[in-house]
């Protein structure tokens, strides 16, 4: 690849990092996890841009790709060893008047979300992102109205994980 092309790339990436960051917490549980599905979504990225055409947003086609290879990976690992939970360190800001439900509140929420399905913690990812359904339909490859039905039976599943 010639340099305008590695530049144009590290450049989007750099820009867009905390969407990789964001799907690796979303599937990992600890620091060497996260940096290794890091380094493994920056690869496929990476190979993948010499096909990206533009006919999406960037961060659009990054999320695609980071998605499709956290869920690859996750599912080709199911059979690993379960690590320890850093959750209880990520969030924790150093106040004096700090208040941990909020915090409390989070760490159910991710607990939850970490039950569903890997297609279902994607759907849930992006709709936190604040994506809209037809963005979220071109990220998963499906249609509108199937990701607004997945939706609402994930979020009664998650109502029902949340107040057993």
């Amino acid at each position: 690849m010639n340099n305008e092309l590695e530049h144009k790339f590290v450049t989007e990436l750099e820009n867009n990092q905390n969407i990789v960051h964001k799907v690796c917490s979303l599937y990992t549980t600890n620091r060497e996890a996260h940096n290794d599905l890091f380094q493994e979504i920056t690869i496929q990225l990476w190979k993948a841009y010499p096909k990206f055409r533009g006919e999406s947003k960037f961060s659009t086609w990054m999320y695609r790709v980071a998605l499709n290879t956290a869920i690859t990976l996750y599912r080709k690992s199911k059979r690993s060893i379960k690590t320890q939970d850093f959750d209880s360190v990520i969030f924790r800001i150093k106040t004096d008047e700090y208040d941990a439900t909020e915090e409390q509140q989070l760490q159910l929420m991710y607990k939850a979300v970490r039950q569903l399905g890997d297609i279902e913690k994607a759907l849930v990812f992006l709709y936190l992102e604040d994506k809209d359904y037809r963005e979220i339909s071109e990220t998963l490859g499906i249609s509108e109205v199937n990701a607004r039905v997945k939706m609402n039976r994930v979020k009664n599943k998650l109502r029902t994980i949340l107040n057993p």
